[in-house]
């Protein structure tokens, strides 16, 4: 009777090792879990990113105010009979 009850004893001490720390163990599972949420986070600002650029795209494809826009910006481009100011602080 104690051989028995000292197997069944090592057969629950070796289970719940495993359960704890082996593989797929709780920890694991946790860690899993955060890296899971931490990817989830990542791909909606990645699909937010995306929107945003086949938003400008189909602006451009569109129309000529996006690209007017953008060569005033970014190129400091006027239109004829247009006067440009720049104002320098020093």
């Amino acid at each position: 009777m104690k051989w028995i009850a000292l197997v069944l004893t090592l057969l629950l001490i070796s289970l719940q090792y495993r359960l704890w720390f082996g593989q797929g163990s709780v920890r694991e599972l946790d860690r899993q879990q955060v890296e899971i949420a931490e990817l989830k986070k990542k791909n909606a600002e990645l699909r937010l990113r995306n929107q945003r650029i086949l938003a400008e795209i189909r602006d451009l494809k569109q129309g000529t105010d996006s690209i007017e826009e953008r060569a005033r910006n970014r190129l400091g481009m006027i239109r004829d009979g247009e006067v440009f100011f720049r104002i320098l602080k020093k």
